[in-house]
C-alpha cells in the first residue's frame, strides 16, 4: 500500500509539473543577427553567444525575423501584438514623442483575464515604452506586471559618461527610484533570479527580461565577464575602438544569461521553462557591419536574432526560414501558457499577431505570407516609411514618394545598383511588386500605397520609339485604343491619357520612367529620358 501511494504522489507530481509552463522572454538591445555566431551567414566580427546557444538544441533558430528600426515600436508591438501605426509608438520613447497607451492590453494584462492571479508576472530592466518621469514610475505595474524591476528610459547614460552608466544608475522597483552601483546586466539576473524565488515553487510565471546591454554606452565590462584581457576601457580608446567594447558587452551579457540558466536547472525549472531570445533592432551605426543598419527600414535596421526554445518545440534543433515578426511574440507567449481563446478576451481589438505554435509543434513551415515594419518619427525625416516583404522579395515604400523593390534571394544586397526599379521588371517580379503594393495597403488602409505596375502576352507586339527618349514618344500598337499613363521610377503618376506621340515631355528630368498601357489587357515598358 505504502508503495501505491509513493507511486500516486510521483504520478501526480509529474502530472503538475508537465502541466506547469513558465515564459522567459530575453531581449538583447540592439542587437542585429549579423554578430550572432548562431547563424552561419553571420558577418566578419562575431560573438560566441555560449550560452544563448545552449537554447538550439532544444529550439527553433528564426532566419527572417523582422523587428521595427528603433527598440521602442519594437517593444510596443511585442507587448501588444499590434503595429505602430495601431499603437502610435514609431520613434523611441522620449520627451514629447508618444507613448504607449496605459489602456493597451499587453501581455501581463491578457495573461491576468486569463488566469487571474494564477501566473506570477514579471519585468525586469529596460522598459522604454512609456514616461520616465517620476509620474511614470509605476506604470509597469498599472499595465499589468506583478513585478517590475529596472530602469525605464532608453540608455543608461551616454557616451563620454563613464561614471554614470551601467555601473550608476537609477533603479525603478515598482514605483520607487534608487541609486544602483551594481554592473546592470548582473544586476538584471540578480533581480530575476530573486522574483523568482519569491514566488510559489508551483505558481507558473512569465519573466520579460530586457537587458540594456550592448546598447551605448560602450563600456569595458567586469572582468570576471569576458575574456578579452587587453581592453584598456578608456574613453579615448572607445571613441576610437567602439566595436570590441560592443562585442564584450554582448560577451558579458551572454555570460549572465548562462548563470541564469544554471539557476534554472538548479531549481528543477530549466524542463518547465520555454525561453525566447531576441533583438529589438539592428546594430548601432556605431559598430554596425552593414549599412544603414538600426532606425533604417533596410535589412541590417529590422533582421533580428530570434529563438524560442523548450519543453513546448517537438523536434527541437531546427531553423526555419518562416516570415515572422517580433510582434508574433505576444500571440505566441498566450498561447504558450495555454490560451488558445486569447482573441475573444479583446474581441474589439485588432491584433497583428500571429502565434508561432504551429512552427514550435512542427505542424507548419509558415504562419504569415508576409511580415511587415514601419518607422515614423516626432519630426518626420526621409528615412519615415513603411516596409514589406515575402518569401523572396522585399518593398519599400518611404514617405516622401520614394520607393524600392528587391529581391533579397537573389540579391540579398539592397544597394542602389540591386534596385529593380532602376531596372526592366519581369512579369515576375511585377506580379510580386503588386502584391505587396496591394497588401500593404489591405493592412494600413486608404488609398494605394503604390501605382500598381501590369504586364501581359502582347507587349512584344508593342513597339515604342525611341527608346531612349528626349522630348517626344512614338507608339505603334495593335488596336490603337489604348489608355495611357507614365510613372515616374518612384511611381508619381505623370501623365495620363487616350494618346502620348503628341506629349512634349521635355521638361521630365532624366532617368527611368514606366509607362503602362490599357486596353483589353495591361502591359507595362520601360523607357528612358535622356
Amino acid at each position: 500500500m505504502q508503495k501505491k501511494i509513493t507511486l500516486l504522489i510521483l504520478f501526480l507530481f509529474l502530472i503538475s509539473g508537465y502541466a506547469q509552463r513558465n515564459v522567459v522572454l530575453i531581449i538583447a538591445d540592439d542587437l542585429g543577427r549579423d554578430y550572432c555566431d548562431i547563424y552561419s551567414d553571420h558577418g566578419p566580427s562575431v560573438v560566441n553567444l555560449t550560452n544563448v546557444r545552449r537554447l538550439l538544441t532544444r529550439g527553433v533558430v528564426f532566419n527572417n525575423a523582422w523587428s521595427n528600426p528603433l527598440c521602442s515600436p519594437t517593444r510596443a508591438g511585442i507587448l501588444t501584438g499590434r503595429y505602430s501605426f495601431r499603437t502610435g509608438v514609431g520613434d523611441v520613447v522620449d520627451g514629447s514623442n508618444t507613448k504607449l497607451s496605459l489602456n493597451e492590453n499587453i501581455i501581463p494584462k491578457m495573461l491576468n483575464l486569463y488566469s487571474p492571479n494564477g501566473i506570477s508576472k514579471a519585468c525586469i530592466g529596460k522598459w522604454h515604452v512609456t514616461s520616465s518621469a517620476p509620474a511614470g514610475y509605476n506604470y509597469p505595474n498599472t499595465m499589468g506586471y506583478d513585478h517590475y524591476e529596472g530602469n525605464l528610459s532608453g540608455a543608461l547614460g551616454q557616451p563620454g559618461q563613464l561614471a554614470v552608466g551601467y555601473n550608476n544608475w537609477a533603479k525603478i522597483t515598482n514605483g520607487v527610484s534608487s541609486n544602483c552601483t551594481n554592473y546592470a546586466t548582473t544586476e538584471n539576473v540578480n533581480n530575476a533570479i530573486s522574483y523568482i524565488n519569491s514566488q510559489p515553487a508551483t505558481k507558473p510565471f512569465y519573466l520579460h527580461l530586457a537587458f540594456n546591454a550592448p546598447h551605448t554606452p560602450y563600456h569595458l565590462p567586469p572582468a570576471n565577464l569576458i575574456a578579452n584581457t587587453t581592453l584598456s576601457g578608456t574613453q579615448s580608446d572607445i571613441t576610437a575602438n567602439p566595436v570590441p567594447y560592443f562585442q564584450a558587452m554582448v560577451e558579458a551579457m551572454d555570460k549572465e544569461i548562462g548563470r541564469f540558466f544554471d539557476y534554472l536547472i538548479s531549481t528543477g525549472k530549466w524542463n518547465t521553462t520555454d525561453i525566447i531570445f531576441i533583438g529589438d533592432n539592428g546594430d548601432d551605426p556605431l559598430v554596425a557591419q552593414s549599412s544603414p543598419s538600426k532606425g533604417s527600414l533596410y535589412q541590417a535596421g529590422v533582421t533580428v536574432p530570434f529563438i524560442i526554445s523548450g519543453p513546448d518545440v517537438v523536434n527541437p534543433n531546427r531553423t526555419s526560414n518562416a516570415l515572422v515578426n517580433t510582434a508574433d511574440i505576444f500571440a505566441t507567449i498566450l498561447e504558450l501558457f495555454g490560451d488558445a481563446n486569447w482573441r475573444t478576451r479583446i474581441p474589439t481589438t485588432t491584433v497583428d499577431s500571429k502565434s508561432l505554435m504551429p512552427i514550435l509543434l512542427n505542424q507548419a513551415t509558415t504562419v504569415r505570407p508576409w511580415e511587415f515594419t514601419e518607422i515614423f518619427k516626432l519630426a518626420p525625416t526621409s528615412g519615415d516609411g513603411k516596409a514589406i516583404r515575402n518569401a523572396d522579395y522585399k518593398l519599400i515604400k518611404f514617405d516622401n514618394g520614394t520607393e524600392k523593390f528587391f529581391n533579397l534571394t537573389n540579391s540579398p544586397l539592397e544597394t542602389a545598383a540591386r534596385d529593380l526599379l532602376t531596372g526592366t521588371l519581369t512579369a515576375t517580379q511585377i506580379t510580386n511588386y503588386n502584391y505587396l503594393c496591394t497588401e500593404m495597403t489591405n493592412l494600413v488602409g486608404g488609398t494605394s500605397f503604390c501605382n500598381t505596375l501590369g504586364v501581359n502576352n502582347v507587349e512584344s507586339q508593342i513597339n515604342v520609339s525611341p527608346n531612349p527618349f528626349h522630348n517626344f514618344i512614338s507608339m505603334k500598337s495593335p488596336s490603337g485604343n489604348e489608355n495611357y499613363k507614365l510613372f515616374s521610377n518612384l511611381g508619381q503618376l505623370i501623365y495620363e491619357g487616350n494618346t502620348i506621340e503628341n506629349q512634349d515631355f521635355s521638361t521630365l528630368a532624366n532617368g527611368i520612367y514606366f509607362l503602362k498601357i490599357i486596353d483589353k489587357s495591361i502591359s507595362t515598358i520601360k523607357l528612358i529620358k535622356e
